[in-house]
């Protein structure tokens, strides 16, 4: 069996190509702008022309796949390789199945309905294109095998890039941090998150954040939104704090290896899906955690 992996982003592409090991005997990896270092049999490189996007590249990737012949598609949960997977799926006649957090004898397991229930989906169809968030398969960068230039193939309607503005990334990598502090509403104003980040300082954390504080009052870079429509993080622990734990951002937590809440409100719904909850005021308790470490 052949596995074709798509990807945007390096470690995410290692991460895919680790787990279609498990399920193919050849991996070839179509990478953008420059071959990972991924541990494929072979990378496919595209390079998108400038002005254009990456979702531009439907037509080139289509190419890839009908030269590759592939019975699996491995593809990352991210904005523009949703709409890529999207495409190649109508090119091959299939469906995709979206935000993959296990696969299982039956099938790939998802959420859906907001995250609120799971459901087992099987493909149909000679070929199985899945979408797989971070996280799923724990992967290892390698070396490749064979390297090659993807052709472009101009798309009939392309994506133009009419302007851009480059977002300065800052903090702990969220997706690799063992340690994640998230902030919620229970914040009442931003002066108040520096005892979130002394706490993440005392345990070498990712500060991240319910939806919000960052489309409600901007107080944080949406990068650090985790939720359904947001990040799928899987740390070894997960803090919450002032978060009341509806299940539009539990999705987002709960495979953490453990799940830490803190939240005034006795029945607040988090602290029925925490490992350990602790009730009490964040101006209380952050600072007395903090002292204690």
């Amino acid at each position: 069996m052949k596995a074709l992996i798509i990807a945007e982003h390096a470690a995410a592409a290692a991460e895919l190509v680790a787990g279609a090991r498990t399920m193919a005997d050849e991996v070839v990896a179509i990478s953008f702008g420059g071959a990972y270092e991924c541990g494929a049999d072979k990378v496919l490189n595209i390079t998108v022309p400038e002005g254009l996007t990456v979702d531009s590249a439907v037509e080139t990737v289509n190419a890839a796949f009908d030269a590759e012949n592939p019975e699996v598609v491995l593809v990352e949960a991210c904005r523009h390789m949703k709409v890529i997977a999207g495409s190649l799926a109508f090119h091959a006649d299939t469906a995709v199945i979206t935000d993959v957090t296990a696969f299982e004898a039956a099938g790939a397991k998802s959420m859906y309905f907001g995250g609120i229930a799971e459901r087992v989906q099987k493909a149909a169809g000679n070929v199985a294109i899945y979408t797989i968030g971070a996280g799923v398969f724990d992967g290892a960068e390698g070396a490749n095998g064979s390297v090659a230039e993807q052709e472009w193939v101009a798309p009939a309607r392309p994506v133009k890039v009419v302007s851009s503005q480059v977002i300065e990334k800052s903090g702990v990598n969220l997706f690799k941090a063992d340690v994640v502090v998230a902030a919620g509403r229970g914040f009442a104003e931003e002066s108040q998150l520096s005892m979130a980040n002394d706490l993440c300082d005392k345990l070498g954390a990712g500060l991240a954040c319910s939806r919000p504080l960052t489309e409600g009052v901007n107080w944080l870079p949406t990068e650090r939104y985790v939720g359904v429509s947001g990040l799928m993080l899987t740390p070894k622990a997960y803090i919450a704090v002032g978060i009341s734990g509806q299940m539009q951002h539990m999705v987002g937590c709960n495979r953490s290896g453990a799940i830490f809440a803190i939240n005034k409100d006795k029945n607040a719904p988090i602290f029925k899906q925490c490992d350990f909850g602790l009730i009490g005021d964040i101006k209380d308790v952050l600072p007395a955690i903090t002292a204690a470490l």
